[in-house]
């Protein structure tokens, strides 16, 4: 088994780092340029920068901090938030991001995934997938929907079939984010991500509801993430890094060790 990734998310919005709950209630949690560094040091596998409003606002994402907390970093370093076209994907790795993630845009014009993995490699585009439970149909089946624009607009999409699309269309990664699990810290969508892992073969990052070490292992050993996600967790300091290493590797799982940094949490 390969090993598992630990990732630390970085939401950013106006220069800061924010975090709430279901998207919406956001607390300041930081300086995006510190916050990464502090999970570099601490063994994070990979940092995931999202700028939550740039999509809504319509703008383009903050290159500068982009590449200041490129800069930083010496692990893997993800960049998502307001784009939309081949160029702004080439803008992002040119300013330091080993991937880019796109959502709304790959939403509303799915061509831009296989133009960006075609001219940049599948494994440079991670699709971020927002889901939310949906009323069941008439088969009883628990079903979720996409949303865009920062978790405001339904897509009228199901989940697991645009998970299954971006896959075919050159999606390297899927980065799952429950939006009813989002910052209730009571444990991932185990049934979400169940589905999704089930119906891709492309790896699947986990997201949104961890609370405590044994939510990473269950993502993992339940659900079959390849990697776990979270935010306000670490970024709070309520558990460290090496803590959820520590109890993935108790269950057996495969991770990198921590860095030294660390304390338990």
């Amino acid at each position: 088994m390969l090993a598992r990734r630990v990732v630390a998310c970085l939401d950013v919005k106006d220069g800061r780092v924010v975090k709430g709950t279901r998207f919406v209630n956001l607390r300041d949690a930081g300086d995006p340029v510190e916050l990464a560094t502090v999970y570099d040091r601490e063994g994070a596998d990979e940092v995931v920068f999202l700028d939550i409003t740039a999509s809504h606002e319509g703008r383009g994402i903050m290159e500068d901090v982009v590449r200041r907390t490129a800069e930083a970093l010496t692990i893997p370093f993800t960049v998502g938030g307001g784009l939309s076209t081949a160029d702004d994907l080439r803008r992002m790795l040119r300013a330091g991001a080993d991937k880019v993630g796109v959502n709304t845009a790959a939403v509303q014009r799915p061509d831009l995934i296989r133009e960006g993995a075609e001219q940049f490699g599948s494994q440079c585009i991670v699709v971020a997938i927002d889901a939310k439970r949906a009323e069941a149909g008439r088969t009883g089946a628990v079903r979720w929907e996409v949303f865009t624009h920062g978790g405001r607009r339904p897509a009228g999409l199901e989940a697991m079939e645009w998970a299954e699309r971006v896959a075919r269309l050159g999606a390297g990664e899927i980065l799952l984010t429950s939006m009813d699990q989002d910052g209730r810290e009571d444990g991932f969508d185990l049934d979400l991500v169940r589905a999704v892992t089930r119906a891709v073969r492309v790896p699947v990052i986990a997201s949104g509801g961890a609370g405590v070490p044994r939510h990473f292992v269950e993502a993992v050993t339940a659900a079959d993430a390849d990697a776990v996600l979270a935010a306000s967790v670490f970024h709070y300091r309520t558990y460290s890094i090496a803590a959820v290493k520590a109890a993935m590797a108790a269950a057996g799982i495969p991770v990198r060790p921590a860095g030294s940094g660390e304390s338990s949490g």
